[in-house]
């Protein structure tokens, strides 16, 4: 959960410039952050595999006809023999990596699911788990957990950029920010619109159009309006005296009724 938390962080992070150890976040965050690959689509894979072995006696249970039993066993017992098509065709995948491209996961997850299944007893035709050294065992579940890990770091990277983008898609929608300031602050164009209140007050220039991206140890990463990601930089102010900072509630669009 650690290491897919870390890279759906800096997936996420990474698309508005910005380092995920540079921000500083906690290995409590990064934790929780891993939780974004518990999506339903995902979950309901998982339940379905967990499934999968328990299936014939769930179908027993439900009064299915046997004939229809055996052959579900029959067809299970098929694609585990085959279990070394699905490591061909996870390594063909592989060494077609750019063309495959946003689904490269597929390669690692076929690579780990046919050594997995090797290790059934439905992969040997005689129905006896093939005798194996114990190096031999333990060396296929260590590859196929590194294939998994691999497919986990892959999703969480693409899961952390579909965000951002969407996110930036919709920067309107996030918390307002209004930087207010006793001393001209030099943003880099095309920066936020800018008013100067006058010689009489305090915090004399105010910024506007801003949005929050993030707020880390009175550091505030700010976006503008209509954020583009291949132009425009993001903010970095530091809340000190000669700042304030006042957090609005950001535009929702206007749908119509």
């Amino acid at each position: 959960m650690l290491y897919a938390g870390y890279i759906y962080t800096s997936s996420y992070f990474g698309y508005f410039r910005l380092n995920t150890f540079a921000v500083g976040f906690s290995t409590f965050e990064l934790v929780m952050r891993s939780l974004r690959l518990a999506t339903l689509p995902a979950l309901e894979a998982m339940t379905l595999v967990l499934l999968v072995p328990a299936l014939p006696r769930l179908l027993v249970l439900l009064h299915v006809p046997d004939h229809h039993v055996r052959r579900i066993r029959n067809l299970g017992r098929a694609v585990a023999r085959v279990y070394l098509w699905f490591v061909v065709a996870g390594v063909v995948l592989m060494l077609l990596w750019r063309w495959i491209q946003p689904y490269g996961w597929t390669a690692p997850l076929l690579v780990a699911g046919g050594l997995l299944l090797g290790l059934t007893r439905a992969a040997n035709p005689a129905g006896q788990v093939r005798q194996r050294a114990p190096w031999e065992r333990a060396g296929s579940l260590l590859v196929a957990a590194l294939f998994l890990i691999w497919v986990a770091a892959l999703v969480a990277g693409q899961l952390g950029r579909q965000d951002a983008q969407r996110d930036a898609e919709q920067v309107v929608r996030r918390v307002a920010v209004v930087v207010m300031s006793t001393e001209r602050l030099d943003f880099a164009p095309p920066g936020p619109r800018y008013e100067d209140l006058g010689k009489g007050v305090h915090y004399r220039y105010r910024y506007t159009d801003l949005r929050l991206l993030l707020e880390r140890d009175h550091r505030y990463y700010l976006l503008r309006l209509g954020w583009d990601h291949d132009t425009d930089p993001t903010y970095v102010i530091e809340d000190d005296d000669t700042i304030r900072i006042e957090l609005r509630p950001g535009v929702l669009p206007r749908t119509d009724r």
